[in-house]
């Protein structure tokens, strides 16, 4: 007699392997015949508590289990339904290989929980033969189990941007912790309300142990940074500083573009990218273009000193030096007649505080810049995601610390 058994890959309790037959037509398809170990008492799915009484039997079941030898392999489970004095109800009877719901078992689906992490639901859905939905539902079950609750312990200095859900101005605003790289929170929107979602899942004791915030100069945010944590020091991020700045160099360039002869018009045209690249990043050839169009236009070129000594503002890191190198870079900007000069200013001056408090806290949102473009493969990875709760329980996953 032959002792060979394929009950060994089947170790599942409360259960018995009955037969084993080809699926239907398919020969690279097994079928597995479970039933219940009668020398258990059946337990209730939905509360767990033993079962009074058997309520019906003859139930059959379908459920896909890991593939074995390039086969797919089948549950054909046959249960039963009991009645539950605790439930007050008739209820199918407790499974440990599968939840009643599902249609695959729990070894399977933490299968798809994993190739999740490195493929798109539509590859693992095509690799084992499984719809996509399903896939989708699995891994977001699970997602939910491990990063649905915020962890909020242990932050003391955060991180906050904004990164484009799709396009039309729909955003998602993110959260990270500055201290270990790891997102915190994403939530849809980048208003008050918005932050609101995030500050409602911290208890006073978390929101108070805040020291310090990296931003931009976005004014929902700082209302609510100063409403939730009034002792956390609001830093703003030097590169959207200056990158702010670069937009008003670009604003006066189309100006001094229009009011040139034509002759100096074709020395400044195409000069954009020239006046915003770092001096270390230019060719020889625009080093060249660049010098032609600083010595063509005395506007353009203070503009261009006044973005390198933006930047020295934030090399400081006592506040004196700070405030004094802030008050002359302000000086300077003022003798350009210009709106939009003149509005900068007026905005660099009104937000002061934050540039100050790098001093004290030298952060940005630099590391949450270089998290968006891990974000951004993300969602190009798997062609952008309509459901912005399942995209920020992926995200959380890639950056767990």
């Amino acid at each position: 007699m032959s002792e060979l058994s394929i009950t060994p890959y089947f170790p599942f309790m409360r259960a018995k392997i009955t037969g084993q037959s080809v699926c239907g037509d398919r020969p690279d398809s097994a079928l597995i015949h479970v039933s219940p170990d009668l020398r258990f008492r059946p337990l209730c799915h939905a509360c767990g508590r033993p079962a009074v009484t058997v309520h019906s039997k003859g139930h059959l079941r379908l459920i896909r289990d890991l593939d074995m030898a390039g086969a797919q392999v089948w549950l054909q489970v046959a249960y039963r339904k009991v009645w539950c004095e605790a439930c007050g109800r008739a209820k199918v009877e407790y499974l440990s290989f599968a939840n009643a719901s599902q249609r695959v078992t729990h070894r399977l689906a933490r299968y798809v929980y994993e190739l999740c992490r490195f493929m798109t639901v539509k590859d693992v859905a095509a690799h084992l033969d499984l719809d996509p939905k399903t896939v989708k539902a699995i891994d977001k079950t699970f997602l939910q189990e491990d990063f649905g609750r915020t962890g909020c312990e242990g932050l003391r200095v955060l991180a906050i941007d904004e990164i484009a859900l799709r396009k039309g101005h729909h955003y998602m605003t993110v959260i990270m912790d500055y201290l270990t790289g790891r997102i915190v929170w994403m939530g849809e929107g980048r208003s008050k309300e918005t932050l609101d979602g995030f500050f409602a899942e911290m208890t006073d004791t978390q929101k108070a142990a805040i020291e310090a915030v990296a931003m931009d100069m976005w004014e929902p945010y700082i209302n609510r940074i100063r409403h939730y944590c009034p002792d956390a020091k609001i830093v703003f991020d030097f590169f959207h500083v200056v990158q702010a700045f670069g937009r008003v160099i670009d604003k006066v360039r189309r100006d001094e573009y229009l009011k040139a002869s034509a002759e100096d018009r074709k020395v400044l045209k195409g000069s954009r990218y020239l006046l915003l690249k770092n001096e270390e990043n230019l060719t020889e050839n625009q080093e060249s273009r660049l010098q032609a169009v600083l010595g063509l236009n005395a506007t353009l070129s203070t503009l261009y000193v006044l973005k390198d000594q933006l930047k020295v503002i934030y090399y400081y890191s006592d506040r004196e030096r700070v405030k004094a190198a802030l008050d002359d870079w302000c000086h300077m900007a003022k003798q350009i007649d210009h709106a939009s000069v003149k509005t900068f200013v007026n905005r660099l001056r009104f937000f002061e505080y934050g540039i100050l408090n790098h001093a004290d806290y030298p952060i940005g949102t630099s590391e949450l810049e270089g998290a968006n473009n891990k974000i951004k493969v993300i969602k190009r990875r798997a062609y952008g995601y309509h459901d912005s709760h399942y995209f920020a329980l992926k995200v959380k996953q890639a950056f767990a610390a």
